[in-house]
């Protein structure tokens, strides 16, 4: 038997932001993997205040197909969960806020990324903003409802990157154990087990594939969909060859192709492209490929034992938190030359480039800052010092331009 523990619902990161673009735009939309805790995050911000229909609920979704007006009507705080099984609720929406322009009026949530799903032909431009709600970060999962302190690396100088990480509290956390539970709420927070969370992972896919993926396309070849699901999983980190991965799967390239699209859309699959200028260097410009949890993505592989590749991912998960969280736009890439120099991630805001490597050991040495130091030396003024995180607890500069800390204390 499993024993949920019941565990309060813990601040999120993006809890500021949507309540601010509420008081602003007649509709936003909070998008995310399912079970990031999407419907949570709704309820907590205006209790009651809100008329609350979800369209899991077979009655709703029919009369979100039959009369959409009548759902979406009134001048009433509604909001709509799930819309993505009902995309052309968005039309009745639409002529509703064209109607009467009532900030905060419709808060809508789905469970795939609306404005890559084809069946999706309004956007709702210049009536909704958008968010993504990803899987908790570990200072969510702590209950700081916070991701890591990438705003205070970028606010301070350079020279005081140490000062501002030695402020942080002197906690080391098993990397390992985070990248096993991953970051969905239940599994996270509530499961005590490496057994029960098995159970919710396996729940968890079986759903996807059986219910949730249907919404976006019909695929009756599921023990194949799932063995390219297994195979993305057991490529983390790698840059992405569609070809290859085909041939490995045994199934046609164009299959591949659309099928990873269908992951990115349900926030499973991510796809991080590669930062490029017009340098002398040609770079390389197939996507690295992660997964948007990656305790799904270690259950998926049949992994027991995390490895460098998920711990990069526990990095890229934060980093994707706090961009989507905040107004100023920021960048994520990576970055690789055809002769095998790469950095891990590079973050773009400001007109800056902050670039990262992240390494599963916990001794940094400067050979370790190498590809750091030639992409400083690539881009010049434009580069900010460089960030070697690592599993140990050494905190100082290694090199004149890159700081050594300890993952724990970023993130």
């Amino acid at each position: 038997m499993i024993i949920i523990h019941v565990v309060k619902p813990l601040p999120r990161l993006v809890h500021a932001a949507l309540a601010a673009r509420l008081r602003v735009m007649p509709a936003v939309v909070v998008t995310g993997a399912r079970q990031t805790g999407k419907s949570t995050l709704a309820e907590r911000l205006t209790p009651g205040e809100r008329r609350y229909r979800s369209l899991d609920d077979l009655d709703v979704l029919d009369a979100a197909r039959r009369d959409p007006e009548a759902l979406v009507g009134g001048r009433e705080p509604v909001t709509l969960d799930e819309v993505q099984r009902a995309p052309d609720l968005l039309l009745a929406v639409k002529r509703a806020i064209d109607r009467d322009r009532v900030p905060g009026r419709f808060l809508l949530t789905g469970s795939a990324n609306l404005l890559l799903m084809k069946q999706v032909s309004e956007s709702l431009a210049g009536r909704a903003s958008y968010l993504t709600l990803w899987p908790m970060t570990p200072g969510e999962q702590r209950g700081e409802g916070r991701s890591g302190v990438w705003d205070a690396l970028l606010a301070a100088d350079d020279s005081d990157w140490l000062d501002v990480l030695a402020a942080r509290p002197d906690e080391p956390q098993d990397w390992r154990a985070l990248a096993l539970r991953g970051g969905f709420p239940t599994p996270a927070l509530a499961l005590r087990t490496a057994a029960e969370r098995a159970v919710w992972f396996d729940g968890y896919v079986r759903t996807y594939l059986e219910r949730d993926l249907q919404d976006l396309a019909a695929i009756s070849a599921l023990p194949d969909f799932r063995r390219l699901m297994r195979a993305a999983c057991l490529r983390l980190g790698q840059l992405l060859n569609q070809t290859e991965l085909a041939r490995d799967v045994a199934l046609p390239q164009p299959t591949v192709h659309r099928w990873l699209n269908l992951l990115e859309t349900s926030y499973l699959l991510v796809r991080l492209p590669a930062y490029s200028v017009n340098r002398t260097k040609r770079l390389i410009k197939s996507p690295k490929l992660y997964w948007g949890d990656t305790g799904v993505a270690l259950h998926l592989g049949g992994i027991d034992e995390p490895g460098g590749a998920h711990l990069e991912n526990l990095v890229l998960s934060d980093l994707l938190a706090w961009r989507d969280a905040r107004l100023e736009r920021a960048e994520l890439g990576y970055w690789r030359t055809t002769i095998g120099e790469e950095v891990d991630f590079v973050i773009e805001a400001g007109g800056k480039l902050l670039p990262i490597e992240v390494k599963a050991g916990p001794r940094p040495r400067l050979a370790d800052a190498a590809h750091l130091r030639t992409f400083r030396e690539e881009y010049g003024a434009k580069a900010r010092a460089a960030l070697l995180l690592h599993t140990g607890t050494t905190l100082e500069w290694i090199a004149p331009d890159v700081l050594a800390a300890p993952w724990w204390k970023v993130l």
